[in-house]
């Protein structure tokens, strides 16, 4: 009997494992039951947090550069560079993970540690990066990131406005000419789980503003800032897909870089070499920390999903919590969602436990799936 070949693409357990842990757990499990099984892992990233060390797992080499944080402070961002292609992570430089537990600035928290560290991956060659958009503490509309990358934004007293997007409010004149021109002759690719536009119902403010501390009225001033603020760089690029992402830095990457927005799933997978480790496989095991119906919106299992079932390739999940009825995973591509909570119902004992419980549920699907 042929031996089977896993192919394990599955992205983090947030707040648990990262997607390295979570493919080093499924093969330890896969192994205790079919010692001979030929295991090849693949951490995937959508292109939020945890693009990064989705890419260095692949390969490339990690680069740190010192760029501004959110709130102003230094911080040290992580970027990953392999030949002339970087992958470049904006919650590296202005994440949520760099605020001090409880402490929110969705007024003034600024995207320039972004473009710094965009300039980074200029400075080391990089022609194509890959720009991954998510996890963001920030509402600016990438103003501080175009900021840090040449352009001035000005008041009507020819000031510079103040960083943040509700100073953008007061923005009476962009300059975009002092823009860095290595940035014309690159391929920079908005890779984003994301299609929100930049304003309005589905915009930046109001779907994703409260998660970064605003109140319902920070949310109308930030919306009010921002429509005003494209009014200025170009309203009708405020519309596109994407342009809403990590709190609009989507919308300053496409009006003033000539970004071009692709599902984070599909870019990281192109990145990462799936196609050809897909080739090798007769199962592929995907999953997060959650599969639910934001999973079926371009998280990264419906895009494993979706790629192993074209090739006509067996799918199995694993997942911390699962929300999805059988005929949506069936939907996805996905044969069957094998969830820690079956194991350990208390969320936080599951959560604290990820590891073992995820090995053991490894052990299930090679009893399951894999002859033996």
């Amino acid at each position: 009997m042929e031996t089977a070949r896993v192919l394990v693409a599955a992205d983090k357990f947030k707040g648990s494992l990262t997607a390295v842990q979570v493919a080093e757990r499924v093969t330890a499990g896969l192994r205790r039951v079919v010692p001979e099984v030929r295991v090849e892992t693949l951490p995937v990233a959508d292109g939020g947090d945890g693009t990064v060390a989705a890419a260095v797992a692949a390969g490339f080499e990690r680069r740190e550069a010192r760029v501004t944080g959110p709130l102003g402070d230094p911080v040290t961002a992580a970027y990953a560079l392999r030949g002339s292609t970087a992958v470049v992570e904006m919650a590296e430089a202005s994440g949520l993970q760099h605020l001090p537990d409880g402490v929110f600035a969705p007024l003034t928290a600024t995207t320039y540690g972004s473009g710094e560290l965009l300039l980074a991956a200029l400075e080391a060659g990089a022609t194509t990066i890959v720009f991954g958009v998510g996890g963001s503490a920030t509402t600016d509309g990438g103003a501080g990131m175009l900021a840090a990358l040449g352009a001035r934004f000005l008041d009507a007293d020819d000031k510079p406005v103040g960083p943040g997007g509700g100073p953008l409010a007061e923005l009476a004149r962009a300059d975009l000419s002092g823009l860095d021109p290595r940035l014309a002759d690159i391929d920079l690719v908005l890779a984003s789980d994301v299609d929100n536009p930049l304003t309005g119902p589905k915009g930046a403010p109001e779907v994703y503003g409260r998660q970064k501390g605003a109140s319902e009225e920070d949310i109308a001033v930030l919306d009010a800032a921002l429509a005003h603020y494209a009014s200025i760089l170009g309203p009708e690029t405020a519309g596109l897909p994407g342009a809403g992402a990590a709190g609009g830095i989507g919308y300053g990457a496409l009006v003033a870089l000539g970004a071009r927005f692709r599902p984070g799933i599909e870019v990281m997978l192109d990145v990462l070499g799936f196609a050809p480790a897909l080739a090798r496989a007769t199962l592929v095991i995907t999953g997060e920390g959650s599969l639910d119906e934001q999973t079926l919106h371009g998280k990264a299992p419906a895009g494993v999903a979706a790629a192993a079932r074209a090739a006509g390739i067996e799918v199995v999940a694993v997942c911390g919590r699962l929300a999805l009825a059988p005929e949506a995973l069936e939907k996805a591509g996905i044969s069957r969602a094998y969830a820690l909570a079956d194991l350990e119902p208390d969320p936080a004992v599951s959560m604290a436990q990820a590891g073992p419980l995820l090995e053991r549920t490894a052990e299930s699907i090679a009893r399951d799936f894999l002859p033996r």
